[in-house]
């Protein structure tokens, strides 16, 4: 009875219940439909809301109180995107770039099973670390990172941009047209996009981490009298803005419910399995580090 009651105070909540919503109504052929526009500010919104948050919050830690908990979150969140991209690589049997994309989105934070998550927590009065949220701004950019090297290495092997030391022997890229392609100056040119740098660039400055590390920095150096400005603004609504990004996520698995007949077993599997294994590691991970159960 515990564990249901559980599990209906989670799904039995405004931010859950309206993503069912959403896949109600495109099942019922309903005319709804989030705005682009609306789309856009939503993800900008809950973004800079969590750096923000985060940044206050980690104010308030001295480093010798955070340092171990950011050391494994980043830790943990190169293992969790390993842990995905080899299980799709082997387990599943995708080509490299396609396990590099799911890698991508299994080993960096969701925002969404965050706010979800914390809101199970508060339902439960179980306390959470107020810092965490400045944890999910860190373990968002080395899972991107890690995840964009692989493909784009993988892309540049397709292509032939990799001279023939560096490409593996990778049975699944055995037809790249690569493999008869010579290394002329043009391509040691384009080798420069298969580096770090470039790739670490690209991840950097796009608009998730620009949002995320710098409303973290923002809110790292506002004192509480200006963060308390925009209070109402930013961290009161946030549930609500949650709720119809969840609305608007409804609306697309509906539409997407169709590809699981396509996919088979094997992925369907993979994306009930990984998680499970990812979230065993995280919170072995934060039990050695010395955080709560929250």
């Amino acid at each position: 009875m515990e564990l249901f009651s559980l599990a209906a105070s989670n799904i039995f909540s405004p931010v859950v219940l309206c993503y069912f919503l959403g896949i109600a109504a495109r099942l019922l052929k309903s005319d709804l439909k989030i705005p682009e526009s609306i789309y856009s500010f939503m993800t900008v919104y809950l973004l800079l809301s969590l750096g923000l948050k985060g940044g206050h919050e980690l104010g308030n830690f001295a480093l010798d109180e955070t340092f171990l908990p950011m050391i494994i979150s980043l830790i943990i969140a190169l293992s969790t995107t390993l842990v995905a991209f080899y299980a799709a690589k082997f387990l599943v049997g995708l080509v490299t770039i396609d396990c590099a994309a799911l890698a991508a989105h299994y080993g960096s934070v969701s925002v969404v099973t965050f706010i979800t998550a914390m809101t199970f927590l508060a339902n439960q009065k179980i306390h959470v670390e107020p810092y965490v949220t400045a944890l999910v701004v860190l373990m968002e950019v080395p899972a991107i990172v890690l995840a964009l090297i692989i493909g784009r290495r993988a892309w540049a092997r397709q292509r032939g941009l990799l001279s023939p030391l560096d490409r593996p022997n990778d049975p699944k890229l055995s037809d790249r047209p690569g493999d008869s392609v010579p290394i002329t100056s043009e391509i040691e040119d384009n080798l420069q996009d298969t580096r770090m740098w470039p790739v670490f660039r690209e991840v950097i400055t796009g608009k998730s981490i620009v949002l995320l590390l710098g409303g973290l920095l923002i809110g790292l150096v506002s004192s509480p009298a200006a963060m308390a400005k925009v209070e109402g603004f930013f961290f009161v609504p946030f549930q609500g803005v949650v709720a119809l990004f969840l609305l608007e996520m409804g609306l697309v698995t509906a539409n997407r419910l169709g590809d699981l007949r396509r996919v088979g077993a094997r992925l369907v599997s993979y994306g009930i399995i990984v998680p499970i294994v990812n979230g065993s590691l995280g919170v072995l991970a934060a039990s050695f580090s010395g955080m709560g159960v929250g």
